[in-house]
């Protein structure tokens, strides 16, 4: 006979005393004992015949017409507390809990349901203590809380985490296709930080929340928008028909965004960068998927287009954020060192300084590139600890060799500025404290500035320079060429060297264009009382051509590589040496 076919029935309970109903030593019969309980409890007695009731509280008996009505069990079962107390009585457990539910008149209803088991008193009956709590209102408060966790307090959106699980849940309970993919399309809100230093973090806030509601007008049915970060909004998307369904759905985002949003009486225009990510198969798992729009996304920030993941792309975001930890923990340690590349005087031959840069073998990376892990630093900030490093370095190397010489050389080292340095440090501090620490003259310091930083800011710009001037130190321009100076900042900044790029350098001879602009940078330079230093010499061919159009100053391959210190100091004594004999 089925469990849910038992006669169920109440045993009249009267107060008794003995072995069977009570303490032996207090007297006191079951009713008082389980009235005395804060819960509903009864006792059940299992015989063959059926399950009856034995005892219960006033709680319990109360509600025990309720608890004979068909529930479900905690994980959603068709599965009640009578089923539960059969596989109890016939298990070999002493006691087991378990949460039931029921639909009640105001909504589901939660109760934890505990069976213990009983000595047997008469015969072969089994008895168990079931006490019953009600968790409703326990259960109603985890639901809003999940919900405040899962969803973000300003547009009522989901979250990074709501947004995993409503992805999770229509992949596991929506019925797709066996063509069908799934994208997530990445949507970054370019100059949101402007909003709120200028309107305020209410106008920011005011904005957020009709972008979401554009977004949300973009939407097909199924699909789900999310707000994963400060101004970052994310797309799930059902994708029958792969990236031209994606492609769609970006189309409707920037119609939704076309008009102006009205902030505080302005009329502003909310620009986005979109990146998109598909799946390879339903398979895959949705974080990797997000992860993907979002390096598409950053890629996205600089192109100005929009971007689909290209397989690679992921990894590189990875590299890129292993370098920046391993980077940290480098200079934090000591992990880095510069080479000194040999500046040579075109017309004697001479040793006149040398160019610090920077170089890094790491043990998990390897060798990693200057291009690579600087880009990295000025993306993640490093670029400050390392610019600073490298200055205070390349004075006690100077300080180090005059030590070593007996007496100051007649060498400078040449240090390279980011812009994005120049832009957040206080550069003259840096080298004045790192002149003043090493007890180097600032003559022999030579700061290397690009032509892009001084365009990004020329009034800063000019107060640095010519702060570093007061430093008397000589002030290179490098990369000349490649950038948008003209005669006028040229005229006006307190530039002593121009350095022709590589690029024009490398190639001259056999390309003539090249050749006028080399010509032309140096005539330039001599109106202007400039000295002119060449890059990328790497044959004698270079060196002897330079040389004669009166170019100043050369660096490249064909006089040497970037060495260490010490054999930098070994380089220009030992031609030292040779020109003094």
């Amino acid at each position: 006979m089925s469990v849910r076919n038992w006669p169920v029935k109440k045993t009249k309970i009267e107060p008794r005393c003995g072995d069977d109903a009570a303490h032996p030593e207090q007297g006191l019969d079951i009713g008082h004992w389980l009235a005395a309980l804060p819960q509903s409890a009864g006792i059940l007695s299992y015989e063959p015949k059926g399950l009856s009731i034995v005892a219960g509280n006033n709680r319990f008996m109360k509600r025990v017409d309720l608890y004979r009505e068909r529930t479900s069990g905690e994980d959603g079962s068709d599965e009640g507390w009578l089923d539960r107390v059969a596989a109890f009585v016939e298990s070999d457990q002493d006691s087991i809990s378990f949460e039931i539910r029921r639909d009640g008149n105001l909504g589901p209803e939660y109760f934890m349901c505990t069976l213990g088991r009983l000595p047997p008193i008469k015969g072969d009956a089994t008895r168990v203590l079931l006490t019953v709590t009600d968790r409703t209102t326990e259960r109603a408060i985890e639901k809003n809380l999940r919900r405040e966790l899962l969803s973000d307090g300003l547009t009522a959106l989901p979250n990074r985490t709501g947004f995993g699980e409503e992805i999770d849940d229509r992949l596991k309970n929506n019925a797709w296709p066996d063509h069908a993919q799934f994208g997530i399309i990445a949507i970054d809100l370019s100059r949101f930080s402007r909003v709120n230093e200028s309107l305020g973090p209410m106008a920011g806030d005011e904005l957020l929340i009709t972008v979401a509601k554009r977004l949300k007008s973009s939407l097909r049915q199924g699909d789900v928008l999310a707000r994963i970060g400060g101004n970052d909004f994310a797309i799930f998307a059902r994708l029958n028909n792969g990236l031209s369904d994606a492609l769609h759905i970006v189309q409707r985002i920037k119609e939704s965004m076309n008009s102006p949003i009205r902030l505080s009486g302005l009329q502003i225009r909310v620009d986005c960068a979109i990146g998109c990510a598909l799946s390879l198969n339903l398979q895959e798992d949705p974080d990797d998927v997000v992860r993907k729009a979002q390096a598409a996304v950053k890629i996205a920030k600089r192109s100005g287009k929009v971007e689909i993941y290209r397989n690679g792309v992921l990894k590189e975001a990875q590299r890129r954020f292993s370098i920046e930890s391993r980077l940290r923990d480098a200079l934090a340690q000591g992990g880095l060192a510069l080479a000194y590349q040999p500046l040579i005087h075109l017309q004697t031959g001479e040793i006149t300084g040398f160019e610090a840069l920077a170089r890094w073998d790491d043990e998990e990376l390897g060798r990693v590139s200057p291009v690579e892990f600087i880009a990295v630093a000025e993306e993640s900030g490093l670029i400050t600890s390392l610019g600073r490093w490298a200055a205070y370095e390349a004075a006690q190397a100077l300080s180090r060799w005059d030590a070593k010489f007996g007496q100051p050389l007649p060498v400078g080292v040449n240090v390279n500025l980011s812009p994005i340095q120049m832009a957040r440090d206080d550069v003259a501090s840096m080298f004045e404290e790192a002149l003043r620490y090493s007890g180097v003259d600032g003559s022999r310091l030579t700061a290397e500035v690009t032509e892009s930083a001084i365009v990004a800011d020329p009034d800063k710009a000019r107060k640095l320079l010519f702060a570093l001037k007061d430093l008397q130190m000589p002030i290179a321009m490098d990369d000349f060429g490649t950038g948008f100076s003209n005669l006028a900042s040229l005229h006006s900044l307190p530039i002593d060297i121009l350095k022709i790029d590589r690029s024009f350098v490398s190639s001259m001879l056999e390309d003539r264009d090249k050749a006028v602009i080399v010509r032309t940078i140096l005539s330039l330079a001599e109106s202007l009382n400039l000295k002119v230093t060449a890059e990328g010499i790497e044959t004698q061919d270079l060196a002897h051509a330079l040389q004669k159009m009166g170019c100043w100053q050369g660096q490249g391959y064909y006089f040497a590589r970037p060495m260490s210190e010490a054999d930098a100091f070994d380089y220009w004594r030992a031609r030292w040496n040779f020109e003094t004999v």
